[in-house]
């Protein structure tokens, strides 16, 4: 951890210039010249995404109070309390409504200060003073009281550089994780439809159909969440919230249920290394899962597959998304069993193929699922040098 020299304490009335906020805009259909940032253009990385717009003339009349400069601090005192984002050149000219704070420095690193808002000891006093409405927000009052600890310049700019750092690093591994994830998805279209195919293989792929994939497949149900003996068991019970799209292997399940919940409910026991679909509530999550496991009645699992495991998996994920663009336009409640079995699709007729298509798409699942595993630590170790650092 850092030195850290004895710090003062400075309430944000007493190192700013300005503390203000802006207003609705007169006109309406956000349309103009000037950006108009709002909370939800705030990123909780303090990134700054502008969509709306406001005319000239009421940015220099109506709004002129909430005109915009760079290295401004917004600070959200609305809605969604504490996000925080400095202003940058790019997007001005800019304005902003009465969610945001403006916060303009007279002393001290804009950086340092953004940083120390968005850290644990703002976040406490936003959760014990909020002024109770309609929403949640806090006064212009509120904000000017802030206490901030206060070290020299130099070690503001060392901590500035310091979480600059660690916030590159998070919006790197970001893009990688949407690289990854884009080229998975170019794979799986040109795999599927045939036009990219290892040069050992050849022969045509044959039409069937999703009942095909595998011998067996089961439902799901929910035991009786009244009686607490059906829940104190060892089998796990899966439910779409279980589920993460962009890691289809990985299942950590939170409740487990009994032999006698099984007995009592429509659940069925489904055997190790099936695959379960989320059909309804979730509709297009799916999983391969390698233990025995139960699922609620959102779910339609394929056991004892004929398919390579890694290859089906990857054309479940086609078939749901097509399904899915089909009832775009409509409100998608789910798929039924009958609908997801009768589906046709082509395979290889080689095995070999299907695990090498299957095998090739997993080896960026878990390139993604690791790139991501290390965008947690890096966020983890944000958050606790904010914890640490802004006692």
């Amino acid at each position: 951890m850092l030195a850290r020299n004895a710090w003062e304490k400075r309430k944000l009335s007493e190192v700013t210039n300005l503390i203000t906020k802006g207003t609705t805009p007169r006109e309406k259909g956000g349309r103009g010249e000037v950006n108009f940032i709002k909370v939800e253009n705030l990123s909780k990385n303090g990134n700054i995404f502008t969509t709306s717009k406001v005319s000239v003339s009421e940015h220099q009349g109506y709004l002129a109070r909430s005109i915009l400069q760079e290295n401004d601090i917004l600070f959200s005192i609305a809605g969604s309390l504490g996000r925080t984002a400095i202003v940058p050149k790019l997007v001005l000219p800019a304005n902003t409504n009465q969610a945001l704070a403006i916060i303009r420095l007279s002393t001290g690193c804009v950086e340092f200060v953004a940083t120390y808002l968005s850290g644990e000891a703002i976040d406490r006093y936003i959760r014990r003073n909020p002024t109770v409405g309609a929403q949640p927000n806090i006064s212009l009052t509120q904000v000017a009281s802030l206490q901030i600890d206060w070290p020299s310049l130099h070690e503001q700019e060392v901590i500035s550089k310091l979480f600059a750092r660690v916030k590159d690093l998070i919006a790197a591994t970001q893009r990688r994780i949407d690289d990854l994830e884009q080229v998975e998805k170019t794979l799986l279209q040109h795999l599927f439809d045939q036009s990219w195919r290892f040069n050992v293989y050849s022969d045509p792929w044959v039409k069937s159909k999703v009942a095909n994939m595998a011998k067996e497949n089961f439902g799901g149900g929910t035991p009786s969440t009244k009686k607490r003996s059906f829940w104190t068991g060892s089998l796990p019970w899966i439910q779409s919230s279980d589920l993460d799209k962009s890691n289809k292997y990985t299942v950590i399940p939170k409740k487990f249920i009994s032999s006698a919940a099984l007995k009592s409910s429509a659940a069925k026991k489904v055997p190790s290394n099936s695959i379960a679909v989320v059909t309804r509530v979730g509709v297009g999550k799916l999983a391969f899962i390698n233990y025995d496991y139960a699922t609620s009645q959102d779910f339609l699992s394929f056991s004892f597959l004929n398919w390579s495991a890694f290859f089906s998996v990857n054309l479940l994920t086609r078939v749901m998304e097509q399904m899915s663009n089909e009832g775009q336009g409509t409100s998608i409640k789910g798929v039924t069993k009958s609908e997801l079995l009768a589906k046709s699709v082509l395979i290889p007729t080689s095995l070999e193929e299907q695990i090498s298509i299957g095998n090739l798409l997993k080896s960026f699942d878990d390139l993604i699922k690791s790139t991501s595993n290390r965008l947690s630590k890096l966020e983890l170790l944000k958050t606790s040098l904010l914890k640490n650092l802004f006692v």
